[in-house]
């Protein structure tokens, strides 16, 4: 019985050890997360952020900031069914140890859109606000999305007060990254020389699946 107990025990720390090789720090929906990093960027990039004609470098920094916020936003929504990943912790948590640095934020972009569209500013906040939330909806993609939201999450919790633009600065292309859908790297060699029986024509089969005559063939 003892030498059953040591070979179990053994199995045991074989697998946490291959577990801990297979799983980054910190993932928590895959096996082996996939590289989704990316270059620092400024806001002028295509597909980083909704585009701010005519902005300036610090308006550009406070829309990549804000963006960053909305996608910690709507990933508190729709990362729920994970609750290991402290999406609502973090998003929340965030806004209290961040709130004069998100508050700042806020009050630039309102300068700009008031500078850009006078009278009606503020409805140009509030569509670039809502626009910016519906870029980050997504299903097909949603693990990826909320593994990466998390990390974005924590890092913002550990950064001292003034430094959250930095974040936005480093990983929003990360973040936008995230929103395409791939599967876990453990299972890559499987995702390449894949082959799919053909679609039948539903004309070719009768209400009772058996085959018949095409019309058409």
């Amino acid at each position: 019985m003892r030498g059953a107990n040591s070979r179990i025990l053994g199995f045991s720390l074989s697998v946490t050890a291959l577990l801990g090789l297979a799983t980054p720090a910190g993932a928590y929906l895959y096996w082996k997360q996939p590289s989704i990093a990316g270059a620092p960027v400024t806001g002028l990039e295509p597909g980083i952020m909704l585009p701010m004609p005519g902005a300036q470098p610090k308006e550009l920094a406070a829309g990549l900031l804000w963006t960053m916020r909305a996608g910690l936003n709507v990933a508190a929504l729709q990362c729920q069914f994970a609750p290991q990943l402290g999406t609502v912790r973090n998003y929340n948590n965030m806004l209290k140890q961040h709130g004069a640095e998100l508050q700042a934020a806020y009050a630039t972009l309102g300068a700009y859109f008031k500078r850009m569209a006078g009278k009606a500013g503020p409805t140009a906040l509030d569509t670039f606000t809502t626009k910016t939330y519906n870029s980050f909806s997504t299903l097909q993609a949603q693990l990826i999305f909320c593994e990466t939201a998390s990390s974005i999450g924590q890092q913002t919790l550990e950064a001292s007060s003034g430094h959250l633009g930095e974040i936005a600065t480093n990983r929003m292309r990360e973040f936008r990254n995230s929103l395409v859908p791939l599967g876990d790297m453990v299972f890559a060699q499987h995702y390449t020389n894949v082959q799919f029986d053909p679609i039948a024509d539903p004309r070719c089969y009768n209400k009772k699946g058996k085959e018949i005559r095409c019309k058409d063939k």
